[in-house]
């Protein structure tokens, strides 16, 4: 059975409608049947539907690759796609404030899906008001309920399909346990003391958690707006205070930041870490499991130098 809060769709009779509808806008092969249309928020959330939904679906991603899911402008042509999906993914937890909108005024009238339902969140410090911390994806085992939910909404969408779309889950899940043990086995011969990280954007709270590090973000950075001059300030007090060995700088980093960081401090510039959004296909991290892997990484070489 799927949770009632993890499917929100029409009646059975109004989803096959949409479902049909939707299907129109997909180009066909001859002998074959037409891909299920998915719109999945951001990157991560469509590598993970790819994933899960294989050849049987073809999905997009609102926010592009090296884009910036907190501050995204959708576009006329989003609203187009939503509106010609027989689904739709976001992850939920505040992360797109500009959604609930956008869903609304296209007349998506599909199975939509939020990824993040089951998890249990974890409160993030932004300024001075304490907030949900949206980037549950961070944890792998996050990941494994996300790749439950979305399977269980492309069975929704196609019953078909269904057993086709559980053993693809059930296949993904294993990787993602099997990258959740590697990244572990990384960080095991590091002493917990030694596990302090200092970046630029507040977004590995759930990775910390898992993997027992300490991640410092300044208060007062954030993608939403430029950095001010107090938060600048406030970084590189804490790269002086922590003796910082490096300092990681995310895909979306404002590139005037780093600039005057390591200006000031000397510290090396690691990075690009991904966080919110993965990386064009070619780059070091064009899928989920790759980010992570990638991440954590460059996060051991900082901590285990030479």
């Amino acid at each position: 059975m799927i949770p009632k809060e993890t499917v929100r769709s029409r009646t059975g009779m109004t989803r096959r409608r949409s479902l049909c509808a939707g299907l129109a806008f997909v180009p066909t092969v001859a002998g074959a049947s037409p891909r299920i249309p998915v719109v999945a928020t951001f990157t991560v959330l469509a590598d993970m539907t790819r994933k899960v939904g294989g050849n049987l679906v073809s999905v997009t991603s609102l926010v592009p690759a090296d884009g910036d899911a907190h501050v995204y402008e959708p576009t006329t042509k989003d609203s187009r796609e939503i509106a010609a999906a027989a689904m739709l993914i976001e992850n939920g937890l505040g992360l797109e404030g500009w959604m609930s909108r956008l869903g609304d005024a296209s007349g998506f009238r599909g199975v939509r899906i939020v990824a993040s339902v089951g998890i249990t969140p974890r409160l993030m410090l932004e300024g001075k008001v304490t907030s949900v911390d949206p980037h549950a994806w961070q944890d792998p085992r996050n990941g494994v309920i996300y790749a439950r939910n979305i399977a269980n909404g492309l069975a929704t969408a196609d019953p078909v399909h269904a057993d086709i779309y559980h053993t693809n889950a059930l296949s993904y899940i294993a990787a993602l346990q099997q990258a959740d043990n590697w990244i572990a086995s990384q960080f095991a011969p590091v002493p917990l003391a030694a596990r302090r990280i200092i970046t630029t954007h507040d977004a590995f709270g759930y990775y910390g958690e898992r993997y027992g590090i300490k991640f410092l973000a300044v208060e007062g950075l954030s993608t939403d707006s430029e950095p001010s001059a107090k938060a600048i300030s406030e970084l590189v007090a804490e790269i002086k205070r922590e003796q910082a060995r490096a300092v990681f700088l995310e895909n979306m980093t404002d590139p005037r930041l780093t600039d005057t960081v390591a200006k000031e401090t000397g510290a090396a510039l690691a990075g690009p870490l991904y966080s919110d959004a993965l990386s064009p296909p070619g780059g070091p991290a064009p899928d989920y499991v790759t980010m992570l892997r990638y991440n954590t990484t460059l996060f051991v070489r900082a901590l285990r130098p030479g």
